[in-house]
């Protein structure tokens, strides 16, 4: 079992680092490294990388096994199937929150720290990063993930949620294994749309933390244009009719009878 986290923390608020890992060999150890040195124990998830990847993700553990722990899905099974896999580990293991950052070095790992002092001041609270881009950007994804945000407003009636795709998160573990429990959410880039949208219906309080992302030149990307679009247009959907069954749960919420 993974130790604490860091002593300093009060034991309702015991947090770990979950990174889905997909083929990510030369960023993972940076974004490993990171998270060790703030300190938090980390729960890698190898999502059915290459052998060259998972050699890689093995001397990780193996370098530190009281404070990585390493699973592995034989197949890629996604995104969203890896972070779950992740948090439902990290519960039996005793973490109470977990800290979500993608393998691929798109995040400032030093901010790991705001993350976990924020979620540590609102520990019932989902807080998710509100991205800062430098030029490094693609102006495309931009746009995409503006529309996006478009879908999200409507879907929740609400503005709390400043970015829902945002890879950079702490959620308490509670509600959203409850929700886990409830449905099959999206096992793949659908995932960090869908648990944010359902954890506000939900009436998880939201919290958003500017954080620096940038684009490595020589950065990897799984996202998978055609598919990945089409599950994402299909959940805007789905929420859109699951929004308007919540109608007035949200209007009775927006103004604070809730």
């Amino acid at each position: 079992m993974p130790a604490a986290a860091c002593c300093s923390v009060p034991p309702m608020h015991r947090p770990c680092a979950v990174i889905p890992v997909y083929n990510h060999p030369a960023a993972v150890t940076a974004v490993v490294g990171g998270m060790l040195a703030q300190p938090l124990d980390c729960i890698v998830v190898d999502d059915g990388s290459t052998p060259a990847c998972a050699a890689v993700l093995d001397r990780l553990a193996a370098a530190t096994p009281s404070r990585v722990t390493l699973l592995r899905h034989p197949t890629n099974r996604g995104k969203g199937a890896a972070v779950l896999t992740a948090v439902r580990y990290a519960a039996q293991a005793g973490f109470t929150h977990a800290l979500q950052i993608d393998a691929d070095g798109q995040h400032r790992v030093e901010d790991s720290a705001s993350f976990i002092a924020l979620s540590a001041a609102h520990p019932n609270a989902l807080v998710i990063g509100s991205p800062r881009y430098d030029d490094s950007v693609p102006g495309l994804r931009l746009w995409a993930r503006h529309l996006t945000h478009i879908w999200v407003s409507i879907n929740t009636l609400s503005r709390r949620i400043e970015d829902s795709m945002c890879g950079f998160r702490v959620y308490p573990l509670a509600p959203l294994l409850e929700l886990d429990r409830q449905r099959k959410l999206g096992a793949r880039m659908n995932f960090d749309i869908e648990v944010l949208v359902r954890l506000h219906w939900a009436g998880v309080e939201i919290v958003n933390l500017p954080t620096a992302v940038s684009y490595p030149k020589d950065g990897i990307s799984h996202f998978r244009g055609g598919l990945d679009n089409l599950l994402i247009s299909r959940l805007h959907a789905t929420l859109f009719f699951g929004m308007l069954r919540r109608l007035p749960t949200l209007l009775a919420r927006k103004r604070g009878v809730l």
